[in-house]
């Protein structure tokens, strides 16, 4: 069970990106994780994670990106195939209406156990919902992009999305917007792997079994 890690760089002008900051502190994990920064850009955040996903053939692809204003931990249930960036990205560019992959379908959902990964960061104490938007901004276009690659490699790797609030120097700039510790977020990324290591089915939150 191989682990591809992926965080962004800062973007929107912030001078650290919460995600990249999580991310990198579980490479190596169990030898089974390794870690990639991205950067926040719509052309090249997809082709730098097919590189390294051709070249180290990952079971599963999570990445991780900053929410400003989510009070949790948000795991992303489905990417559409949308561009409708309210601001521009990291290289300028401001895409609207466009779709990450022409003539592709309209939406791909998680392939990963979303709500036993949830009940998993909640029974440790750390804030965790279920969201059903990622969003439309290069996030979102990454989670699509990933998914859409991984329906055209052998191995096709499980893609998920998890999105994470600001870290407290961040929402000290932005009055009113809930933060998380970096050390929450850490272990938040590590519970999320050690799940996804150890497998098992996803539950039922309305009657706790697994199917």
């Amino acid at each position: 069970m191989k682990i591809l890690l992926t965080g962004f760089e800062p973007f929107g002008g912030e001078s650290i990106n919460p995600s990249w900051e999580a991310v990198k502190s579980l490479q190596g994990y169990r030898d089974l994780v390794d870690t990639l920064e991205l950067p926040c850009t719509f052309d090249r955040c997809l082709q730098v994670l097919e590189d390294r996903v051709r070249t180290r053939a990952p079971d599963i692809i999570l990445a991780v990106g900053q929410a400003g204003g989510r009070p949790s931990i948000s795991l992303e249930k489905v990417a559409i195939n949308l561009n409708e960036a309210r601001i521009p990205d990291n290289a300028g560019e401001q895409p609207l209406g466009t779709p990450v992959v022409p003539d592709a379908p309209a939406a791909y959902f998680s392939q990963l156990p979303l709500k036993r990964l949830m009940a998993t960061l909640q029974e440790c104490g750390i804030p965790a919902d279920l969201s059903y938007t990622a969003g439309t901004f290069v996030c979102n276009h990454l989670f699509y992009g990933a998914s859409h690659l991984a329906q055209q490699l052998p191995q096709q790797p499980r893609v998920g999305f998890v999105h994470i609030p600001y870290l407290p120097e961040q929402a000290a700039r932005h009055p009113g917007s809930p933060s998380m510790a970096l050390a929450t977020l850490c272990e938040a990324m590590r519970l999320i792997c050690d799940a996804l290591i150890a497998g098992g089915e996803e539950i039922d939150l309305i009657t706790g079994t697994t199917h």
